[in-house]
């Protein structure tokens, strides 16, 4: 019979060392792998966290391009209301120019009726026909929103008249309009043309 086919009885003693031996192995295979997952572990946590970070981050960046929409929104209505007034200002007094050219035209008619009223004779068809040319040539210009200012007795007003000289006047309210020496004109309620006015001021103390 071959050596090798012998069988050795182990002895209690001998086993047990062998228990022991077998489990300090296992025990060492173990210690790795809770170290692994240990580390898989604290990955997990890091992976939370930069995406956290991460989301906000992009919530940030999305109320900054909230923000610029509403700004862009903003300023495209802005643009949009300039274009509507410059449109209707357009409208409203385009034409000041050609109102400006008019006014020595009335000016003229009406230096011409206080002419008439003061030549002596009669001048009746004339005067007549002058009135009826003035009366045409205002009633066109208001259509067009031109309105004549004529503050004979009305306060003065710094945005609407031009003094010229001022004059003591017992009668009349100091800072009240005695006379007009050329009336203003409105377009749209904007001055084209301030009326030349005299200012009452107050008698001077005896």
């Amino acid at each position: 019979m071959a050596e090798d086919d012998i069988k050795t009885e182990q002895t209690p003693s001998e086993a047990e060392e062998q228990v022991k031996a077998q489990a300090a192995a296992d025990d060492q295979k173990t210690g790795p792998v809770d170290g692994a997952e240990a580390v898989e572990e604290g990955k997990g946590e890091v992976s939370l966290g930069t995406l956290q970070a991460e989301l906000a981050k992009a919530q940030e960046e999305l109320a900054k391009a909230q923000d610029q929409v509403l700004r862009m929104h903003a300023d495209t209505q802005n643009v949009k209301r300039r274009a509507q007034q410059d449109v209707e200002n357009a409208h409203k007094f385009g034409l000041k120019k050609f109102a400006e050219e008019l006014l020595p035209v009335v000016d003229s008619l009406e230096r011409g009726l206080e002419s008439a009223d003061a030549a002596e004779g009669s001048h009746e068809a004339m005067k007549e026909g002058m009135e009826l040319t003035l009366k045409l040539f205002l009633d066109t210009l208001k259509k067009f929103s031109v309105e004549q200012v004529n503050p004979v007795g009305e306060p003065f007003n710094h945005d609407l008249h031009q003094a010229v000289s001022q004059v003591e006047s017992p009668d009349q309210e100091p800072g009240s309009v005695l006379n007009v020496f050329q009336k203003g004109y409105t377009l749209n309620g904007r001055l084209i043309r301030p009326a030349m006015v005299v200012v009452a001021k107050a008698p001077a103390a005896v």
